[in-house]
């Protein structure tokens, strides 16, 4: 597994009016990935966009190194940078605290009646986005207290699909401290993400031990 990450050349507006919506960013994403494109065979990828010091960057985590020059046709030249994961996740064991940040789309299936497919509607209160977090922890293996994390952004993205109408996503970033409790259970979730809208800069939790 490898974690990557570029910084966005917000500055220049020739390239950034491309970026207008999850969907565009996603197929940046892609193509960052030729030899998947040209095999047909293409593998999950996770990624996020963070705003650190002032500055946004498109972090990426997958099984395969991304072509650094193609995420820099969107990024700043020489930002770009690839890390070996796996070492990193072999560390990982029950007991870690570490701080963390994920970004998710918390939805909820709506009923609207017997033998109908509920409707999947956003989370819109904080309490139920917090609740929303705290009830996938375990099954996640890891352990949450509700008093050690808080939302820090909570915003909406579009997603435009070619022949369909923008998608409004709900997009809320947690961040605070974790408790591993299944150390397999949660290298997945850090390598294959959690939640709804994966494709589309959801799901991607990164970690910062202490």
């Amino acid at each position: 597994m490898y974690i990557s990450r570029v910084e966005i050349d917000v500055n220049n507006r020739a390239k950034i009016k491309d970026l207008s919506h999850v969907g565009a960013i996603h197929n940046w994403v892609e193509r960052a990935f030729p030899k998947e494109i040209l095999q047909h065979n293409r593998t999950r990828k996770l990624w996020r966009i963070d705003n650190l010091g002032g500055k946004e960057y498109l972090l990426i985590v997958s099984p395969a190194a991304p072509d650094i020059s193609v995420l820099e046709i969107y990024g700043v030249k020489g930002s770009g940078s690839t890390k070996e994961y796996s070492k990193f996740l072999d560390g990982i064991g029950v007991g870690l605290r570490a701080k963390f940040r994920v970004t998710l789309n918390p939805v909820i299936a709506v009923s609207e009646g017997e033998g109908k497919r509920g409707k999947i509607k956003p989370h819109v209160t904080v309490e139920h986005q917090k609740k929303f977090l705290l009830d996938r922890a375990e099954k996640n293996g890891f352990h949450l207290a509700e008093n050690e994390f808080d939302i820090v952004e909570r915003t909406y993205v579009t997603l435009k699909k070619e022949g369909e109408r923008p998608l409004g996503l709900s997009k809320v970033t947690y961040e605070g401290v974790l408790t591993v409790t299944d150390p397999d259970r949660f290298k997945l979730t850090l390598t294959e993400g959690f939640g709804k809208k994966k494709a589309y800069g959801f799901g991607l939790m990164t970690i910062i031990p202490f």
